[in-house]
């Protein structure tokens, strides 16, 4: 059975500690001690204060659910422990160097670095754009402004642009994007709308290349105990961390 070393002890790391199937999480780590300790206490891993012992507990494969600047900060040791790594706040790879270098290191330790499919529906599929130019790849996420801290009466559209640059001013709100370009090889139009309607997060993807053309519309359902995160986020995280040992790969 696979064992995990869970980096971030937020609600993401609650969920997948309460829901564990087909995997041990045997080791904790979060800047906040207690975080790690409560965590330890529902999985019956050990909590880890020390970075550097937490990277060298018995563990096969690090699962980041922490936040961008924890990836950027601790992905490249985690590869160089010879760990493979999972890395939720994708928005870290936005940074073509960073992100370059870190496959560079997975080559060189034999290790594997995997994106989950998080909030949305058809990544899989995206991947044919690696093999066969996707020239329209468009992701238009609607959500409420006092998620942004806005206050704005109407609906209205706050951002147009790559995803790329949309780190830079709204960076809790590109993973979507981040993981379909990484998936379709290219760099996704995002669109960011905030609605006083909207009580839910929606992001329409519009895909269209020599294959035809996809339209998906996903609204998601808030986690139970934390309201700015996707219940299905949460999901494909266990989805993928119970199949890891799988001898049967569905949607490659």
């Amino acid at each position: 059975m696979v064992r995990i070393g869970l980096l971030g002890c937020g609600n993401i790391g609650h969920i997948i500690a309460q829901h564990a199937e087909g995997f041990v999480i045997s080791a904790v780590y979060d800047k906040v001690p207690e975080r790690a300790a409560e965590i330890a206490g529902i999985c019956h891993g050990k909590a880890y204060g020390d970075f550097a012992a937490f990277l060298d507990a018995d563990t096969d494969l690090i699962v980041e659910a922490a936040s961008v600047s924890a990836a950027r900060a601790h992905a490249r040791e985690v590869l160089l422990h010879k760990k493979d790594l999972v890395i939720m706040s994708v928005g870290a790879l936005t940074d073509g160097a960073f992100r370059d270098e870190l496959m560079a290191t997975a080559r060189k330790t034999g290790t594997k670095i995997y994106v989950p499919s998080g909030a949305i529906f058809g990544l899989d599929n995206l991947k044919i754009g690696q093999i066969s130019p996707i020239t329209k790849l468009l992701l238009k996420t609607t959500k409420s402004p006092q998620s942004l801290g806005l206050d704005v009466p109407t609906r209205q559209r706050i951002f147009s642009g790559k995803a790329h640059d949309c780190i830079k001013s709204y960076p809790k709100n590109v993973n979507v994007s981040v993981a379909m370009g990484l998936a379709a090889g290219q760099d996704a139009d995002v669109e960011l709308w905030v609605d006083p309607a909207a009580d839910k997060n929606i992001h329409e993807l519009f895909i269209e290349g020599s294959f035809g053309e996809t339209y998906i519309r996903v609204t998601n359902v808030p986690s139970p105990d934390n309201p700015a995160t996707s219940y299905l986020a949460a999901l494909s995280i266990l989805t993928l961390l119970k199949n890891l040992d799988s001898p049967l790969v569905v949607g490659t």
